[in-house]
């Protein structure tokens, strides 16, 4: 079946579908970028006038995590608060290569939003889409045809080596399993974990370092595949686990202070007491 045309808006788009309050978005963008540019000048910030792209690397990274640690928190205020320091070293960067002639913040938005455009036909087209694989498969067709004659090839090739270990092992899967290089169901995975389970206490028991460092690669090689046959995302489970054990710990600490106790003071067993009344009061 054929789908219905879609009205265009001014600009060629389909109109947005629910209503949406107007604000002054486009005036507070432009806001901050006078301000970096300000902060950039001669006369401007010693310190911003220093850093280069080179210098902010690690800041972008920090604010990245400070973001995914306000989102975890489902802190609202700090949400926008953390969303703003993220939003800062993006103008930052390319106010720097603006200054080096070689392009803006306007080159970095249009170029997202012309990919946005064209990397979904069956939104901004009107061509039909099936299923969820259906849209995957339309996804790696359209960035396979972006690429074509470029330097990166090969299905892996464009996933970040600096991503975190569990977020690279989990697109590394998804990308092998879209053509076709996946076990039939999760089953396969379970059995597969039981597996290098066993491979992983055998080299414990000999005792190799190596072989013990090789077989726990592979089992959590394998339980990220399990992961996203779940629909899981490995690096948030293990980041929501970290943070449990930080506040749970940090409980064990405070009950043992009211006692007037350290906890290089306490036994094991009174730590295990707090820890079970930890894990009932903090999920």
């Amino acid at each position: 079946m054929t789908p219905e045309p879609r009205a265009k808006s001014a600009d060629g788009l389909p109109p947005y579908e629910e209503k949406m309050t107007p604000d002054n978005t486009p005036q507070a963008i432009n806001r901050l970028i006078r301000i970096v540019a300000a902060l950039r000048s001669p006369r401007g910030c010693p310190w911003d006038r220093d850093q280069t792209p080179a210098s902010l690397r690690r800041f972008l990274l920090e604010e990245a995590y400070e973001v995914l640690e306000a989102l975890d928190q489902e802190d609202i205020t700090n949400i926008r608060l953390e969303l703003g320091d993220l939003l800062l070293q993006i103008v930052l960067l390319s106010r720097m290569f603006e200054e080096s002639g070689l392009f803006g913040l306007s080159d970095v938005a249009n170029g997202i939003a012309d990919k946005l455009v064209l990397r979904h036909p069956h939104v901004f087209q009107g061509t039909d889409i099936g299923d969820r694989d259906d849209l995957d498969r339309q996804w790696d067709r359209i960035k396979a045809a972006e690429k074509e004659g470029g330097k990166r090839k090969g299905v892996l090739a464009g996933i970040p080596r600096r991503l975190p270990a569990l977020l690279r092992a989990q697109k590394v899967t998804e990308r092998a399993a879209r053509v076709g290089f996946d076990w039939p169901d999760r089953h396969g995975v379970e059995e597969k974990i039981a597996e290098e389970v066993a491979e992983f206490l055998e080299a414990c028991g000999n005792r190799s370092p190596v072989g013990i460092e090789n077989e726990f690669g592979d089992l959590l090689f394998s339980l990220v595949n399990l992961a996203r046959f779940l629909d899981i995302s490995a690096e948030d489970a293990l980041r929501k686990t970290i943070g449990r054990f930080q506040r749970r710990f940090e409980f064990i600490e405070e009950n043992l202070r009211e006692k007037g106790k350290t906890i290089e003071e306490s036994s094991l067993d009174e730590m295990n007491l707090f820890w079970e009344r930890a894990k009932q009061s903090i999920p």
